[in-house]
């Protein structure tokens, strides 16, 4: 393995060469697996003629819980029946965001429904 330390931008990288096995698998440097906080998955994307990994995150669906919660209390709910609603509420977004995910993915592909930027704000022309 090498090492080469860089800057792009403010961010230092740190890169290292690892060997690829006969079985197509590689070994995680020690160093960056614990600093990046690996576990026993990794995410593999393919980003243009680049592959990352990184650790999965899982996650806690705490996004939005500032906003359910204030529209929960404006809504006059307290104690268990707060947190009951809140409970119901939150796990409604995750779904929701993927399935945006999934829409976005599908007008990038020209599957499906989608507006352009004409649609929404028309032309020069129609001005």
């Amino acid at each position: 393995m090498s090492a080469t330390v860089a800057m792009k931008g403010n961010c230092t990288m740190e890169k290292k060469t690892v060997s690829i096995s006969s079985k197509r698998q590689i070994t995680i440097p020690q160093k960056f697996f614990q600093a990046l906080g690996f576990t026993d998955e990794a995410e593999c994307i393919v980003r243009g003629n680049e592959l990352v990994l990184r650790p999965v995150r899982t996650n806690s669906g705490g996004e939005f819980a500032e906003q359910i919660l204030t529209e929960l209390v404006a809504e006059g709910l307290s104690g268990n029946e707060l947190l009951t609603e809140f409970r119901k509420r939150q796990a409604k977004v995750r779904p929701a965001v993927e399935a945006m995910i999934t829409e976005a993915e599908n007008a990038a592909n020209g599957i499906g429904e989608y507006y352009t930027y004409d649609d929404i704000f028309g032309t020069e022309e129609e001005e």
